[in-house]
């Protein structure tokens, strides 16, 4: 059991070093298939019991992050509509305890947060140090959705001087500077793209019309964004290349085979975690004998009964 379980993580190694880019400068999102599977079977019955291995040891993880509250870890997940952002969350954090997680899911920003600067809204949900925070989108959308849609900047009442052709270039190095000042701080940042194709796309969306039950997630918009898919590519390709950092490293994941973008995302983020050294505070000294004195006092308790 334990040659297996070897032999699995070194597997796994090898996939999440695929996934992560360490070389953002020569990154092409063309080199990297959405329908890939790194030898994975395609039925997800085979590889459900790796699945909840993870999730046992990621549940371990959390809870030595928790009681050492040195560390926060903040997770973004950035991906086209139905990548499976929301299935990736339920299915690999299927063992975080609630109490030391929560999940921010980033829509269209208010007018309280249109009124402030774009990383202001998730300045505010920073997790805290021994907690994990997901964001499902996040800062990103500023340039994406908005970079497609320039149109967008028009509702956040920019001054000129921030909106001419170099405001891409400034808001990528904001977001590095943003994410260097939450490493050096205690957060540990990981950001997944869930890297999904038009036709996987197209698949997903036919089968939430087809169910009554799913059919909420679907907008017309989502059908008229694929027109703008290229863009979205462009968009992508440009944000990773300029925000994948040894301090916030992008993972391109395959999502094509929901299962498989499971597997990768829970390998990368025990790797990251097993990575902090985590370990429960060592209660030494005088808390040490306050601990025995109330020991020997609840002993003491049951035997006066």
């Amino acid at each position: 059991m334990a040659k297996e379980r070897n032999q699995v993580l070194m597997k796994f190694a090898k996939i999440v070093k695929h996934c992560r880019i360490d070389k953002p400068r020569h990154f092409k999102l063309a080199d990297h298939d959405p329908a890939e599977r790194f030898g994975l079977s395609t039925d997800i019955e085979d590889v459900k019991h790796i699945l909840a291995g993870g999730v046992a040891r990621m549940e371990e993880l959390q809870q030595r992050l928790f009681a050492q509250s040195e560390w926060g870890v903040l997770i973004v997940f950035q991906g086209m509509d139905a990548a499976g952002k929301d299935g990736v969350v339920k299915h690999v954090m299927s063992g975080i305890d609630p109490q030391g997680c929560e999940v921010h899911s980033f829509k269209a920003p208010s007018v309280e947060e249109l009124a402030h600067d774009f990383l202001w809204r998730v300045g505010r949900v920073v997790p805290a140090r021994g907690r994990i925070g997901i964001f499902n989108r996040s800062h990103y959308e500023e340039v994406l959705v908005v970079r497609v849609h320039p149109e967008l900047l028009e509702r956040q009442n920019l001054p000129p001087s921030a909106t001419g052709k170099t405001i891409w270039k400034h808001r990528f190095k904001e977001i590095r500077a943003f994410e260097q000042h939450l490493a050096r701080n205690g957060t540990l940042v990981l950001k997944f793209h869930l890297r999904i194709s038009k036709d996987e796309q197209r698949k997903r969306f036919l089968a939430r019309l087809d169910e009554p039950f799913k059919r909420w997630k679907f907008s017309p918009s989502d059908a008229a964004e694929r027109k703008r898919w290229g863009d979205y590519m462009a968009a992508y390709e440009d944000m990773i290349r300029e925000t994948s950092t040894d301090y916030a490293p992008w993972y391109v994941v395959p999502a094509d085979h929901k299962h498989v973008a499971w597997l990768v995302v829970s390998a990368a983020i025990i790797e990251a975690l097993e990575g902090l050294k985590l370990e429960y505070p060592k209660v030494t000294g005088k808390a040490l004998k306050a601990l025995k004195k109330a020991e020997r006092a609840l002993k003491a308790e049951k035997k006066a009964k």
